[in-house]
């Protein structure tokens, strides 16, 4: 009886002491996972030494490669400088080249921090990401040849409109004029080639990238500026990734003080747009009233 009673104290015992052992080593476990998930964003990004950054590789001169390989364009020079200010070094880029239909997937996948691609703020788009204070604006503009030039939506009417999948032009015309027969392409450079073919007789896109298209094809004309209401490009970010979207608009406001983007303007846009545009039509400093 006596040995019965000493077994079971030294059972109880044993039992008491592993389940100490075991809530000890789970609290352990939550204080790694806690400590894990306190880890900042922006450290993160310190730690792996580079921004991986989405950007257009055939969109000039916003964002394109060069004839040496090297990326070039108005958000390039903004990706530079963001990598300067939260890295250290303008060269920690990791571009990663995107269509237009891809930019909210590659932040849903977290396969880049930041996308810079051109991005126009949309009520759907802003649903699936975080936008940052924008740094451009912009409205829906179409391109003809000067032979036959689109100065109205009525002259689309029974005519094929050429637009980029994935860009506001697209849901524009899907949502305001689907009498228009659209023919889309995936890349933007390929719809060019379609409009320049005559597979279609206008193409329509955003008015500041067809300013520098037309100012390079004198064949052609924006002879229809501005459709719809004024939008504004900016930089996104993974929906819910506040740390780095504060940084981003604490960034953006900083740039602005010092007219960056006036700057960038001047080196990047103004050449390909030409002297009719002025750089206030098109750049944004700071914080707007949207």
């Amino acid at each position: 009886m006596k040995k019965n009673i000493i077994a079971f104290l030294v059972t109880a015992l044993t039992m008491v002491i592993l389940a100490a052992c075991g809530s000890s080593a789970e609290k352990t476990n939550n204080q790694a996972d806690n400590a894990t998930e306190k880890t900042s964003v922006i450290d993160q990004i310190k730690e792996r030494g580079t921004l991986r950054v989405a950007v257009f590789s055939d969109k000039p001169p916003f964002g394109y490669v060069d004839s040496n390989g090297d990326n070039k364009g108005y958000d390039i020079l903004l990706a530079k400088r963001l990598a300067k200010d939260l890295v250290g070094d303008e060269s920690k880029l990791e571009y990663v080249i995107t269509e237009p239909q891809a930019r909210v997937d590659l932040l849903k996948s977290d396969k880049v921090d930041i996308v810079l691609a051109n991005f126009t703020v949309t009520p759907e788009r802003e649903e699936q990401v975080d936008f940052a204070n924008p740094y451009m604006k912009v409205a829906i503009g179409v391109v003809s040849p000067n032979s036959a030039s689109i100065e109205s939506v009525e002259q689309l009417k029974g005519k094929k409109l050429i637009v980029p999948k994935g860009t506001t032009a697209e849901t524009y015309f899907m949502k305001n004029h689907p009498e228009i027969e659209l023919v889309k392409y995936d890349q933007i450079t390929e719809a060019f080639e379609a409009l320049k073919d005559g597979r279609g007789d206008a193409l329509a896109q955003d008015n500041a990238l067809l300013f520098g298209w037309a100012n390079e094809n004198p064949d052609f004309s924006v002879a229809l500026p501005s459709l719809g209401e004024q939008d504004y490009i900016a930089p996104a970010v993974q929906k819910g990734n506040t740390e780095l979207l504060e940084w981003l608009n604490t960034e953006l406001e900083s740039l602005g003080q010092e007219q960056f983007f006036h700057k960038a303007y001047d080196e990047t846009l103004k050449p390909a747009f030409g002297e009719n545009i002025s750089a206030d039509n098109v750049v944004v400093e700071g914080k707007v009233e949207k």
